[in-house]
C-alpha cells in the first residue's frame, strides 16, 4: 500500500522523520529512565499478582499487542456485521443490518457471551462495535441513557453497554478505538518486535476496511492508518514527556528536552505530509465523510499523541471552551486519562517558562509553536479525508 510505503521509509520526507526520531530515542533513553516525575508508577510490576500499569514509555497509547485480526465462534457474526456496515452506502443501510441481526437474535446471543471475552478480544469487539455505531450515526449516544433507545436499536445498545462495561471504558467510540485497534501488519513479522516498531516499520492494512475488498483503500482507511503510524512514531514524544515531568524550568536538562521535543514534532509533521498526497488521491464516499463529520462533532478525532504533547506544553488551556481537554480525553481508557492528568500536574513547572524571558523561554515557545503547526497539519489531513479539496497542506518546516 502506497501510504504505508512512505511510513516504512519509502518517502524521503518520511525517512528523514524516522531517522530524527530514532536519534531522539537514543538521546533520551537515559534521561527518561531517570525521570523523577513519572506520571504513572511502574513499580506495581514488582508484585506478580498485580496488573502492570500502562507505561506510555514502552509503546505510547498503542495496544500492548497487535490487535485481534480474526474473531472466532459466535463473534464472527459481529465481525461480518462491522465489515458490512463500514461499506454500507448510507446510514439507513447500516441500520438495516443491525435490525436484521436483532430479529435473528444474533445481538442477544453476543450479549450473553461478553463476560467470557478476554481483555484483548473485548477490545477487538469494541472496535467492531465502534465501526457499526459510527456507520449508523450513533457515535454520540450514551448506550445506557433511556433517550438512546428512542434513536438506536435496543439490542445493539445493550451489547454496546456490555462491551463498555467489560473494558471499563464508556466513551470508546472514537478515533483511538477505530484506528489503534483496527490495523495489522500485511505480512507476519519474522520475529517478535515491540508494538511501536512493528507499526512503524511494517506495511499496515486495516482489519475492517471502509472500502470493499478488491478496491483501493478509501481516504478514511488511510486516515486511520496514518493516525496509527503517527502514534507509533510519536513514542519518543511520550518518553520526552516523562523526562520533563517534575523538572524545574531552571534545570539544565529542560531546554535540551524541549529542543528534542521540537525535533520530534517537526518529524511527525513531515510524516503527515508524506501521507497527504496519496490520501487525497484515494476514493471517498458521502457516507465516509458523514462518519468523519460525526466523530469531529464529538471531539473524537484528535490522536492521543497530540494530547500527550498538549499535556506537556499546555496549548489546550489557551483555546476557548471550558473543559476542552476533558472532552477530548474522555475517549481514552482510564489509565491513559490518568497518565495525561499526571503530566498536566508534573509538567506545570516547565510551563512557567511561558511567562519568562530568555533563551530557555524561547525554546519553550518554539515547542508550543511546533505543536500548533503539527495540529494544523493533522487538521488539514482530516479535512482532506472529509471532502475533495485542492488546498495544499501547510508547508512542512
Amino acid at each position: 500500500m502506497g501510504a504505508d510505503t512512505a511510513a516504512a521509509g519509502g518517502g524521503v520526507t518520511a525517512r528523514t522523520g524516522t531517522a530524527t526520531m530514532a536519534a531522539t530515542a537514543t538521546a533520551t533513553a537515559t534521561a527518561t529512565a531517570a525521570s523523577p516525575g513519572a506520571g504513572i508508577p511502574v513499580g506495581a510490576a514488582d508484585s506478580p499478582a498485580a496488573p502492570t500499569p500502562h507505561d506510555p514509555r514502552a509503546h505510547g497509547f498503542l495496544p500492548e499487542r497487535p490487535p485481534v485480526r480474526s474473531m472466532i465462534g459466535t463473534w464472527t457474526r459481529l465481525d461480518a456485521m462491522a465489515r458490512a456496515a463500514a461499506i454500507a452506502p448510507d446510514r439507513e443501510a447500516a441500520i438495516a443490518l443491525v435490525e436484521r441481526a436483532h430479529r435473528a437474535d444474533e445481538l442477544s446471543a453476543l450479549r450473553q457471551r461478553v463476560s467470557r471475552l478476554s481483555t484483548r478480544n473485548a477490545e477487538a469487539a469494541a472496535m467492531r462495535i465502534a465501526v457499526i455505531a459510527v456507520s449508523c450515526g450513533w457515535c454520540g449516544l450514551d448506550p445506557q441513557a433511556p433517550a438512546a433507545r428512542q434513536v438506536a436499536d435496543e439490542a445493539f445498545l445493550e451489547l454496546w453497554a456490555a462491551i463498555a462495561h467489560r473494558i471499563d471504558h464508556d466513551q470508546f467510540v472514537a478515533l483511538p478505538t477505530l484506528a489503534l485497534h483496527n490495523w495489522a501488519p500485511e505480512r507476519k513479522p519474522r520475529r517478535h518486535i515491540p508494538i511501536d516498531q512493528l507499526a512503524r516499520t511494517e506495511q499496515l492494512v486495516p482489519i475492517v476496511r471502509w472500502a470493499p475488498e478488491g478496491q483501493p483503500l478509501s481516504r478514511l482507511d488511510r486516515l486511520m492508518l496514518a493516525a496509527t503510524r503517527l502514534e507509533a512514531h510519536g513514542i519518543w514524544l511520550f518518553r520526552l514527556a516523562e523526562t520533563l515531568a517534575g523538572r524545574s524550568p531552571d534545570d539544565s536538562s529542560t531546554p535540551t528536552a524541549l529542543r528534542r521535543l521540537v525535533r520530534v514534532q517537526h518529524a511527525l509533521r513531515a510524516q503527515l505530509h508524506a501521507e497527504a498526497a496519496e490520501l487525497a488521491a484515494a476514493p471517498a464516499t458521502p457516507q465516509q465523510r458523514a462518519v468523519l463529520g460525526a466523530l469531529a462533532e464529538q471531539g473524537a478525532l484528535e490522536p492521543p499523541v497530540l494530547q500527550a504533547a498538549d499535556a506537556v506544553l499546555g496549548i489546550g488551556g489557551r483555546r476557548p471552551g471550558e473543559g476542552r481537554r476533558q472532552l477530548v480525553r474522555r475517549h481514552l481508557p482510564a489509565q491513559q486519562r490518568a497518565w495525561l492528568s499526571a503530566m498536566d500536574r508534573h509538567c506545570a513547572p516547565v510551563r512557567t517558562l511561558a511567562h519568562r524571558g530568555g533563551p530557555d523561554a524561547a525554546v519553550y515557545r518554539e515547542a508550543q509553536e511546533s505543536l500548533i503547526a503539527l495540529r494544523r497539519t493533522y487538521t488539514a489531513l482530516v479535512q482532506t479525508a472529509a471532502r475533495p479539496t485542492t488546498t495544499p497542506l501547510p508547508a512542512a518546516a
